[in-house]
């Protein structure tokens, strides 16, 4: 293995983003194929979940080396369009935080984990209306539509969004999930969200499941 990729492993490892950077620069500057780098960010930030999970890693490191990671995907993704590579998605998600909320770490360590796992993910950013969550369906033809709300005053805009679906026609489009402080598994049920999911780690084996990709 690359010198430069065991780096950025340590690099994702010891929540070092310039680092991480560097190291996917260097690895691409050597000639490392693209897809092995992110082959290695994967492996890394899957361990580092599984950590989370089993409750040998808390918050902070886990949006440490989500940002790490970040800053080395952001590289190899920019390479991967200029040579023109193909790289297969599992599947395309849009995501976003609802409107009147303007929380982004959750999200944005939901995106990282769903794009080392190979998703391409279209993210809208916060306070996002309904209107725009429709706007990017119509635009991206998503397989799966992810909302986050962390407030409880704002959740219900989780709710408002499934139902203008409905009204548009559309739900049976998009796989609907849902996530953050303020949402869990009854209050999906409840909307008619197609799953729930509360930690970011967890997210691509959801989307994953729901798209029968398990």
């Amino acid at each position: 293995m690359s010198e430069a990729i065991l780096k950025l492993k340590d690099a994702i490892i010891s929540y070092d983003k310039n680092l991480a950077t560097q190291m996917a620069e260097e690895a691409l500057n050597e000639g490392v194929n693209p897809g092995k780098i992110l082959d290695a960010t994967t492996e890394v930030i899957r361990e580092i979940g599984d950590k989370f999970g089993k409750g040998e890693l808390f918050l902070p490191e886990l949006v440490g080396a989500a940002s790490a990671m970040s800053g080395a995907i952001a590289i190899v993704e920019e390479e991967i369009e200029k040579t023109g590579q193909a790289v297969e998605k599992i599947g395309t998600i849009v995501l976003g935080t609802v409107k009147g909320d303007l929380h982004d770490i959750g999200k944005t360590m939901v995106k990282t984990f769903l794009v080392a796992e190979n998703f391409r993910v279209i993210d809208l950013g916060v306070d996002v209306s309904t209107e725009k969550f429709i706007e990017a369906i119509d635009k991206y033809k998503p397989d799966v539509l992810a909302l986050s709300a962390l407030l409880t005053t704002t959740v219900t805009n989780q709710r408002k969004t499934i139902e203008a679906l409905v009204e548009k026609g559309i739900r049976d489009k998009v796989k609907v999930v849902i996530g953050g402080a303020a949402a869990n598994q009854d209050y999906a049920d409840e909307i008619g969200a197609d799953g729930f999911e509360g930690t970011a780690p967890r997210a691509p084996r959801l989307c994953k499941r729901l798209l029968g990709k398990e």
